[in-house]
């Protein structure tokens, strides 16, 4: 049994899902049914990590007011590293900012994308079945197009249909590079707003958000079939406006939830 397997069977039935209502109302050999499948499976992720995603927003900025005290453990203990750890840590307990509330959104996101990934890639025979999908509806996806473009190609594998595919393809690489790149502006321009000189591990992250993620979704998306890229793109606008909900709903200078208490934002899990 393969190790990812707990990640693949449930993204797939997901997939299944979405794309089951879509073909009862568009027709199962649709393209556009599987094209809503995959935009209403991100949609499904990002529901079921939407506290989630309140919880990274406030262990940000949990991590924020608590630069001068980390700043202060760091200058009281330059070269004991066990003990600034230690300290650290309780500081962070104290306030209830947790590193699993802050990493969370992002591995579940990761495997998503893993899952879907291999779903995709491994719709490769019509006569096969691909998790829980039939070969009925193996062979509907190879056969299904996105904007005359096949969900299943890709730009370096076109051959014959590049024109076609790359119509399609690079549009969809381009707008997610540049959606990447704004989300990412987005974010630095919060960081800013908090008025904590950034350190030099913040800069060096905000470099490769600005600059290199947006170049490698480039370069990914000679590689990766359009439903991937479609992913990407339904992935980014989900992520853009959900940055502007979490930033309108919350204090930017506490963290705390607007019309809560401001003094008590509650511990971050």
């Amino acid at each position: 049994m393969p190790l990812l397997d707990f990640v693949y069977y449930p993204v797939s039935a997901v997939l299944w899902l979405w794309h089951t209502v879509f073909a009862a109302l568009l027709g199962a050999d649709s393209g556009p049914a599987w094209v809503l499948a995959i935009v209403f499976l991100v949609l499904t992720l990002r529901a079921l990590l939407l506290r989630s995603f309140f919880a990274q927003a406030r262990f940000q900025r949990g991590l924020v007011k608590l630069q001068p005290e980390f700043a202060e453990i760091k200058r009281k203990y330059p070269d004991d590293a066990a003990k600034q750890a230690a300290e650290l840590q309780r500081v962070r307990q104290e306030h209830g900012v947790s590193m699993l509330g802050g990493c969370l959104p992002m591995v579940g996101q990761a495997l998503v994308f893993i899952g879907l990934f291999h779903v995709l890639r491994s719709f490769q025979r019509a006569d096969t079945g691909n998790y829980v999908f039939s070969a009925a509806q193996v062979d509907s996806f190879l056969g299904a197009k996105f904007l005359g473009a096949p969900l299943a190609a890709t730009l370096s594998g076109a051959g014959d249909a590049l024109f076609t595919v790359a119509v399609v393809a690079v549009p969809l690489m381009l707008v997610a590079a540049v959606a990447t790149h704004f989300t990412a502006r987005f974010a630095v321009a919060r960081q800013l707003e908090s008025g904590v000189e950034p350190t030099p591990q913040t800069r060096i992250m905000n470099t490769l958000t600005l600059w290199v993620f947006p170049a490698g979704a480039l370069l990914a998306g000679a590689i990766f079939p359009v439903a991937i890229l479609l992913y990407f793109l339904t992935q980014n606008a989900c992520t853009f406006a959900q940055q502007h909900l979490i930033h309108r709903r919350m204090n930017p200078s506490t963290g705390a939830m607007t019309g809560g208490n401001a003094e008590s934002p509650g511990p971050v899990r």
